[in-house]
C-alpha cells in the first residue's frame, strides 16, 4: 500500500520519501466515534468505493476514526504498564525491591483487571498480561473486556527497547481489536522518541462490519522527562494510516498538525488530521471546541470548512 524508503525519525532534520498509491503520508491516533447518518438507509458494505457519495464519506470518516481510537487506548494501556514495570525495574520500591504496583495504569483501567508478569523480577525478556475479564469499566469510562498481551526486550525508556502488544479477543467500548502492534524506542541523547506500528490489524463493530487497518506514527515525548512518574507525561504525535473497509474502500489518514497527547488525559487534545477518501477530503480538529483542553470531542469539517459536524468521542 506504500513503501517506505528512508524510515527514520521524523523529528530530526533529516529527508523522508514516503510514496503511496496516493502520495501522500498517512497517520494514525486516536478518537472514538460511531456511525451517526442513519439516513443513509444503505449498508456502507456494499457501496461502490468508485462512487462515494458526501453522506457516506462522513459516515466514513466517523467510523474510521474509531480504528485511531481504540489502537491509541491500546498503545496507551501497553506504553503506561511497560513504563511503570521498567521503573519498578530500575528503582524497585523504595530502591529496594521489584514490585510494579502500577499505580498509573490502574488510575486508568481500574481495579478490575488482572495484571502478571512473568518472570517477576528485574530481568529481561519478560512478559505482561492484563487480563480484562468479560467486562471491566475503567475510571476513564471506557469499557474493556478480553487480554492484552505485552512482551518486552528491555524497559520502554531504554534506547533500541521494543515493546509487542498482542490481542486476545480484546475489546474497548464493544470494538474488537486483532493484530499486533510495535513500540520501538528509537529515542538518543537529544530526543525521547518511539514509532508506533499496526501490523495485520483489524477492527469488528458488534454488527459485524469492520474493516483493516496498518499504521505509522512517531511519539515524542514533550514533558514529563525529569519525573518517574506517568500522569504528568505530554507526547507529540505524527504520522499517516490506511483503512480498507470489506467493499474496498479505502481511507488515508495523515497528520496535519502534531497531535497532542496527555497521559493525564484518556483523549487526544490538539491537533489535526486529513482524512482522504477518494477525491474528498475532510480534516477532524481535536483542539475543538475548547481550545485544547481535555474533553471528548472533536470537529469533523468538510467542503473547505462549509459543513462541520462535533463529534462525540
Amino acid at each position: 500500500m506504500f513503501t517506505l524508503l528512508f524510515f527514520l525519525n521524523p523529528f530530526k532534520t533529516i529527508t523522508v520519501k514516503l510514496f503511496s498509491i496516493n502520495r501522500i503520508s498517512i497517520f494514525a491516533i486516536t478518537t472514538t466515534f460511531c456511525i451517526v447518518l442513519f439516513s443513509c438507509q444503505k449498508d456502507l458494505s456494499t457501496t461502490n468505493s468508485n462512487t462515494v457519495t458526501e453522506a457516506q464519506t462522513t459516515a466514513y470518516s466517523e467510523e474510521s476514526t474509531v480504528a485511531e481510537a481504540s489502537f491509541d487506548d491500546a498503545d496507551d494501556v501497553a506504553s503506561t504498564a511497560a513504563e511503570e514495570e521498567g521503573n519498578a525495574s530500575q528503582f524497585g520500591i523504595n530502591g529496594r525491591e521489584f514490585h510494579p504496583l502500577f499505580t498509573e495504569l490502574r488510575g486508568a483501567i481500574g481495579d478490575c483487571a488482572t495484571i502478571t508478569i512473568l518472570p517477576n523480577d528485574s530481568t529481561y525478556p519478560k512478559k505482561i498480561t492484563i487480563n480484562f475479564g468479560d467486562s471491566c469499566v475503567g475510571r476513564d469510562g471506557k469499557v474493556r473486556s478480553g487480554i492484552i498481551m505485552i512482551y518486552l526486550t528491555a524497559p520502554l525508556r531504554k534506547p533500541g527497547s521494543v515493546v509487542t502488544t498482542i490481542f486476545d479477543n480484546y475489546h474497548v467500548n464493544h470494538v474488537h481489536l486483532e493484530g499486533t502492534k510495535v513500540i520501538t524506542n528509537l529515542s538518543d541523547s537529544t530526543a525521547r522518541i518511539w514509532s508506533v506500528k499496526i501490523v495485520g490489524g483489524k477492527v469488528t463493530f458488534r454488527n459485524g462490519r469492520g474493516y483493516s487497518y496498518e499504521s505509522i506514527k512517531y511519539k515524542k515525548q514533550v514533558a514529563g522527562m525529569d519525573t518517574k512518574i506517568c500522569r504528568d507525561d505530554v507526547y507529540e504525535i505524527q504520522g499517516r494510516s490506511s483503512i480498507v473497509f470489506n467493499n474496498g474502500t479505502t481511507i488515508d489518514i495523515n497528520t496535519e498538525t502534531p497531535l497532542v497527547k496527555k497521559v493525564a488525559c484518556p483523549w487526544i487534545s490538539d491537533g489535526t488530521l486529513k482524512i482522504k477518501i477518494n477525491d474528498r477530503i475532510l480534516f477532524l480538529d481535536y483542539g475543538a471546541p475548547n481550545n485544547g483542553d481535555c474533553d471528548n470531542k472533536a470537529l469533523l469539517t468538510w467542503n473547505n470548512g462549509a459543513n462541520q459536524k462535533l463529534i462525540e468521542l
